[in-house]
């Protein structure tokens, strides 16, 4: 039966990947009713991750309809074009900064005619700084502190219900995942066909006439007279994010819970130093139970604005400052680039991380027996499982809510004993495999706008030239983390 279950998963999801777009989203649902129908439990919804993103996402296109991101583009190409014999390293950097400062890879969208333009100026075949520029947009995604990932992994329902705070974690995340996307650009740099004028496919379109300067970014053109404004205001957004979310974390604390939502018992007999401790400092009423003797009644505690709420509330009041004092006309919000990738990305969450929930939750005491026993002797086996997951899964948030929770539990972690949590914070980067199967839109997009035709999909499937790229730099970021993790926690 569970044969069947796999099948049906894999094939949904290879469905999925055929029709493209936002259909991986539909099928889901097809592969959520055919494994009911076997007698599996439907899975969550991972309603929290899908709000994340579509808040996020609404702060975006404010700021693009205000001419932010226009702004953003138009400074990383005068990076470019200042410095072009070394775009290899460069735009990587230029995707990466972007990704880590809006929370979405699809902002290296704005940045492919013009990695294409410098690389054909150089006589640089584009394919080499497009792939690990897309893979970079990609990886980034583990290192922004206002990724639906970051935010998930940061929560208490992962890392932050062991104790591992936020800064730390970004400490963590931010270099190793930039320096495992710089070594990759270093390989690539040394080992790679560089020269366009020697590429076959590049000479035959020549030939034929098909070549053409890829569209430059006008630096000259006029922006929207608000753009930089709409900027700076997203970015005192991010950072405002970053701040709530240090100070809610259980290693900080400047924030601390305020609403009572029940109460615990806590009686001298169990835990007498805590009890004490109650009663000393928040001067509880002490009662008697026939059994257990004295106790006291303890106000469980929650934060009035926890993570994820902070980040959809704060993303939403991002947006509401663009549109009043950047003056942005609403009504073209809906038609906006930003706002259309968005909204296929929440429906392919929706649907695939829907499906996969329901195949892990019906299995999970057997995922659990799986980790605990490999995982624990061999733990970079878990940076090979999150590879995979994240392939079929087709998000990093998705993956993390997906299989981290399950691992936790497996690995018998908890906050009082989480000498192996290292092994989940390094391994987070692999979570970017979306890369894998050609279809993500960004590594489609720089298929379509490199007209050289040195960025190409290989009739096997998997013979592109984004993956080993991919595979590199999400070797090293782990590696890396293996590295950094163990000192940091």
């Amino acid at each position: 039966m569970v044969l069947i279950e796999i099948i049906i998963l894999l094939g949904t999801i290879f469905l999925g990947v055929r029709l493209g777009g936002i259909a991986i989203g539909y099928v889901g649902g097809l592969g959520v009713i055919a494994l009911c129908a076997l007698g599996l439990k439907m899975g969550s919804v991972p309603w929290d991750v899908i709000l994340i993103i579509a808040s996020v996402i609404a702060a975006i296109t404010a700021m693009q309809q205000a001419g932010g991101l226009d702004y953003l583009v138009r400074i990383a190409a005068r990076i470019l074009r200042a410095h072009p014999k070394h775009i290899n390293f460069l735009a990587p950097t230029v995707t990466w900064l972007l990704t880590v400062f809006a929370g979405t890879g699809h902002t290296a969208f704005s940045m492919i005619p013009v990695i294409t333009e410098v690389a054909k100026g150089q006589n640089i075949r584009p394919c080499v700084p497009l792939s690990i520029s897309v893979v970079s947009s990609q990886i980034a995604i583990t290192a922004s502190p206002v990724s639906a990932a970051v935010v998930f992994m940061a929560g208490d329902a992962a890392l932050g219900g062991i104790g591992i705070d936020y800064p730390t974690l970004l400490l963590i995340w931010i270099p190793t995942t930039y320096l495992g996307c710089m070594l990759t650009a270093l390989v690539m740099n040394m080992f790679w066909p560089m020269d366009l004028d020697k590429d076959p496919e590049y000479l035959a379109r020549v030939k034929r006439g098909e070549i053409s300067m890829a569209k430059a970014v006008d630096e000259n053109a006029p922006l929207p007279p608000y753009a930089a404004r709409s900027v700076w205001i997203f970015l005192i957004g991010v950072l405002a994010v970053v701040f709530y979310a240090t100070a809610i974390s259980k290693n900080v604390q400047l924030i601390k819970p305020s609403v009572v939502t029940g109460y615990e018992q806590v009686y001298q007999s169990e835990n007498k130093a805590t009890f004490d401790q109650l009663v000393e400092h928040e001067k509880l009423e002490v009662k008697q139970d026939a059994a257990k003797g004295p106790y006291v009644d303890n106000p469980k505690k929650v934060l009035a604005l926890p993570r994820d709420g902070a980040i959809m509330s704060f993303m939403l009041a991002i947006a509401s400052c663009i549109v009043m004092f950047c003056k942005v006309d609403v009504s073209k919000l809906g038609s906006t680039s930003t706002f259309k990738s968005g909204m296929t990305a929440c429906i392919c969450v929706l649907g695939v991380a829907w499906l996969g929930d329901t195949f892990v939750s019906n299995h999970t005491a057997e995922i659990k027996e799986m980790a605990s026993s490999l995982v624990s002797q061999y733990p970079p086996l878990l940076a090979v499982a999150l590879f995979l997951a994240s392939m079929l899964l087709y998000s990093q948030a998705a993956t993390a809510r997906a299989l981290i929770p399950t691992v936790i539990a497996a690995l018998g972690i908890t906050a009082a004993n989480n000498g192996d949590a290292y092994i989940l914070v390094a391994s987070f980067a692999a979570v970017s495999a979306l890369f894998v199967l050609p279809t993500y839109p960004t590594l489609l997009g720089a298929v379509q706008m490199d007209d050289t035709g040195s960025t190409q999909i290989g009739k096997y499937v998997f013979n592109h030239p984004f993956f080993i790229p991919g595979v590199l730099a999400i070797a090293f970021s782990v590696a890396l983390g293996f590295v950094v993790a163990p000192i940091m926690l």
